[in-house]
């Protein structure tokens, strides 16, 4: 499964649009964010996604939950959101 990483600072709708284009290749992919401000652009992302896909008659969905990654060898707990086509 392709893994798109979301920081505090991405853009949206930049976001939203590889989420779509992965969604339509694949099916699924997974979205992680480490921290609130990159949690709340991720789902942002998610959201706007939706609103591109929609028109094609694509509806997606978003399975929430947690993961552990490390970061420069310092293990931390992410959220992982799971977005696939319902």
């Amino acid at each position: 499964m392709e893994v798109l990483k979301v920081s505090s600072k991405s853009v949206p709708n930049s976001v939203a649009g590889a989420i779509a284009g992965v969604v339509r290749d694949y099916g699924c992919v997974e979205v992680q964010a480490v921290g609130a401000g990159a949690t709340n652009q991720a789902l942002k992302s998610v959201a706007v996604a939706r609103g591109y896909l929609a028109p094609m008659g694509i509806d997606l969905v978003c399975i929430p939950a947690f993961t552990s990654i490390e970061i420069d060898g310092v293990e931390r707990t992410a959220m992982k959101l799971i977005v696939e086509i319902r």
